[in-house]
């Protein structure tokens, strides 16, 4: 298993990123929409790559 050498992003980094609400992640996230986070505790985590990845999907 590889260690990521960028930190995980937090759900107000996401929205900073895609310049989107802090809401509409959440929004996306309870209709299954919008980039993979995973829990860690009761936080939400990004990984910066899966960010990038999804975005450059919604241009294509």
């Amino acid at each position: 298993m590889a260690v990521a050498d960028e930190p995980r992003w937090t759900a107000e980094d996401v929205a900073t990123y895609l310049r989107v609400p802090v809401e509409t992640l959440y929004t996306w996230r309870k209709r299954r929409y919008g980039p993979r986070a995973a829990r860690v505790g009761r936080h939400l985590r990004y990984d910066p790559d899966d960010v990038r990845a999804w975005l450059r999907e919604q241009v294509a």
